[in-house]
């Protein structure tokens, strides 16, 4: 049914045997670095209703004022905005779908990373720079200059080795933690979505 998520444990259990090392993550570079870069697939759409609950949806609605409709970001704040409130330039988190789902292991696993959208699409900062805009389904994002760094709670589910994995330098040029984008055009996105980079 449209719109409808499956949600996930609000506690779910992280075992140690599921964190990659650093020598497994730094195998799947050349993998992730030939992710499309201007036509891709949005794998992933999760819905974040309150703190550690996940909802993994087959339609999203975006909105310019909403970010993904349902999702918890204008509760959340931000220390970014002058008085504490939901930051515009941070209302979707986007990750790389192949990043999300090596650093995960098991499919199950990989809306714990919190970001309401997974795409097959090469999100480096070559690629994608801040402005850039996304059409996917009826939708168009634009890319934020905030930047995405990973944090104690990718750690915890994904193992200290993915953490720097992220933040490094290679991980930061690749922006394997994600980018922060808004919501330009509203509309509607679901699984499968192709996700198009459009001319500046």
């Amino acid at each position: 049914m449209p719109g409808m998520g499956s949600p996930a444990p609000a506690r779910a259990r992280h075992p140690r045997d599921m964190h990659l090392t650093t020598s497994r993550l730094e195998e799947s570079l050349d993998h992730i670095r030939n992710s499309p870069s201007d036509v891709g697939l949005v794998e992933l759409i999760v819905r974040r209703p309150a703190v550690d609950e996940r909802e993994v949806l087959e339609e999203g609605m975006l909105d310019p004022a909403e970010g993904l409709v349902g999702d918890s970001w204008k509760m959340r704040g931000s220390s970014r905005s002058p008085d504490g409130s939901a930051h515009p330039d941070m209302q979707l988190n986007v990750i790389n779908a192949r990043l999300s789902s090596l650093v995960a292991v098991d499919a199950g696993r990989r809306a714990l990373a919190g970001d309401q959208l997974h795409l097959d699409l090469d999100l480096s900062h070559a690629n994608l720079p801040p402005g850039t805009r996304l059409a996917l389904g009826s939708a168009v994002i634009e890319i934020t200059e905030i930047p995405h760094t990973g944090c104690a709670k990718f750690r915890d589910r994904f193992g200290a080795d993915a953490l720097r994995f992220v933040n490094s330098p290679v991980g930061r040029d690749l922006r394997l933690r994600g980018l922060n984008a808004k919501v330009v055009v509203a509309g509607t996105v679901r699984q499968g979505d192709e996700v198009r980079r459009l001319p500046a």
